[in-house]
């Protein structure tokens, strides 16, 4: 199994620690061309959901990302990674939509 872990900004260096610790083989996916390598599942980390998610629509991973999701690529979201997938996010864009869930947004920036 090899998982590719959203390294555009948060805490993904952490879920990549975890992976090792697993004996998980991972990837970073920063880039577009990064897709071009086959995986299991991807990782959604923590960060800022909103930071996050112009990063992946000015990078070209954000429609990709999403028909390989709706397609059914398993994913794990935490925290912003969550806040991405959900259908509905009160007061603020959505993004992913694919997870049947509302979500609020905890605060924004510090």
């Amino acid at each position: 199994m090899t998982v590719g872990i959203l390294a555009l900004q948060g805490a993904f260096a952490e879920h990549g620690q975890m992976l090792d610790l697993l004996g998980v083989d991972h990837f970073e996916i920063r880039q577009a061309k990064d897709l071009g390598r086959p995986f299991d599942g991807l990782i959604l980390p923590g960060g800022e959901s909103t930071v996050i998610g112009k990063l992946l629509k000015e990078s070209g991973l954000f429609e990709k990302l999403q028909k390989m999701i709706q397609h059914g690529l398993p994913v794990y979201g935490t925290c912003a990674g969550l806040i991405l997938l959900a259908e509905e996010v009160e007061d603020n864009p959505t993004w992913f939509g694919t997870m049947d869930i509302r979500v609020k947004r905890n605060a924004y920036g510090r």
